[in-house]
């Protein structure tokens, strides 16, 4: 079970009245959740631990309780209230308590419908960060050169998030890579990607692609389309934070996102062209072979998007700053100048193009489908 649900209550309130009122407002929510009343012993394994407060008179009990729960947890509290039998009062104090001591703490109280949108929200978030906890992201060869931005302070990543990050040297590809004439080049380097994700465990990778151009004479773009289709994360040109977002956002969203750079903005109306040679396969309605282009060598890929919602989303290397816009894709194009996926996308805010121009995190930055800024949001706050 993903929600778990402990109770606070006065021992001067009538059990059994409350114990009706209780399983009253549980049952309106509408969620699937365990029941744990007063033991806490499992409290802090759940995607959702939420303590109940049932009644007024309980502040004491929680502030008993605190040092413990505090041991178990390092996200923010959650109180539930039905605001019967002065439990709202009573959550007020506990979360002012809370906050004196730089503790963070939310109640969850409103209409019935907006509880039970704000419990499903949370727990999803939840379940992201479990997903997150013990995630194992490669770092194969070392960042391309011209990204002097794109670190990530792995300490900060492994405490915030749970993502493990492994410097894999890029010869491990090379080695790891079936005979010449066994299959064409761009399987090859996939086969290999694979065996070295495997041998060490990883749920993806970013890898400092441009190697391969001058080893292989191709690319890695088909092997990150294809290894992004099924699930795992594949970055492009050793940029570590875009492959922390990539993992982050489909840790949330279960969707593959597309790793590009803005070629072209315009301020005025809030348009922005971005473009990659690689694209994951599951978010193209179809797609075009051609060559990679800046080398004018290997495999590029030219997906065609389906026009309609998207975010645009980027963390920072140290994970204190990260940007979320929302827009529509309008167009894609095949200009012959660009990398091979081009996409039109209008920001549903046209002052946030300002960002890009005055304060960017860097060039690369991910496209979702749709629109998922208050669930990215959630969790990155």
């Amino acid at each position: 079970m993903n929600i778990a649900i402990y109770t606070l209550t006065s021992e001067l309130h009538d059990e059994q009245a409350i114990s009706a009122v209780t399983q009253q407002f549980l049952e309106s929510l509408q969620v699937e959740y365990e029941f744990k009343g007063d033991d806490y012993s499992d409290y802090g394994t759940h995607a959702l631990d939420l303590i109940y407060v049932r009644t007024g008179g309980t502040e004491g009990i929680f502030k008993r309780l605190l040092p413990d729960l505090q041991k178990k947890q390092q996200g923010a509290f959650r109180l539930l209230t039905s605001g019967k039998s002065n439990s709202l009062a009573a959550s007020l104090e506990i979360l002012a308590y809370l906050r004196q001591h730089n503790i963070h703490g939310e109640i969850i109280h409103g209409s019935t419908e907006y509880v039970r949108r704000r419990l499903q929200l949370l727990e999803r978030v939840g379940q992201a960060k479990q997903q997150l906890a013990g995630c194992r992201l490669g770092i194969i060869g070392q960042p391309s050169d011209w990204l002097i931005s794109s670190y990530a302070n792995r300490e900060t990543v492994k405490w915030r998030t749970g993502i493990q990050l492994l410097d894999i040297p890029m010869d491990e590809v090379m080695n790891s890579l079936p005979p010449a004439d066994s299959m064409p080049d761009p399987d090859r380097i996939y086969e290999a990607l694979k065996a070295v994700m495997a041998r060490h465990r990883l749920q993806g990778y970013t890898l400092r692609c441009f190697d391969l151009l001058t080893s292989v004479r191709n690319t890695g773009c088909l092997a990150a389309a294809r290894l992004n289709s099924e699930g795992f994360v594949a970055g492009c040109e050793g940029d570590v934070p875009s492959m922390i977002t990539m993992m982050i956002a489909r840790s949330l969203t279960g969707i593959s996102g597309f790793q590009a750079n803005p070629a072209s903005i315009n301020p005025e109306t809030g348009e922005i062209l971005f473009a990659h040679c690689t694209i994951p396969f599951n978010m193209v309605e179809r797609y075009e072979l051609d060559t990679h282009f800046e080398s004018g060598i290997g495999v590029g890929i030219r997906g065609y998007m389906k026009e309609g919602p998207i975010t645009v989303f980027k963390v920072s290397g140290d994970l204190q700053r990260y940007f979320i816009a929302e827009g529509e894709l309008i167009r894609n194009q095949a200009e012959p100048d660009l990398c091979r996926t081009q996409q039109v996308i209008r920001l549903t805010d046209k002052n946030q193009v300002k960002y890009f121009l005055k304060n960017p995190i860097g060039n690369h930055h991910i496209v979702l489908q749709g629109h998922h800024r208050t669930l990215l949001e959630e969790v990155l706050k």
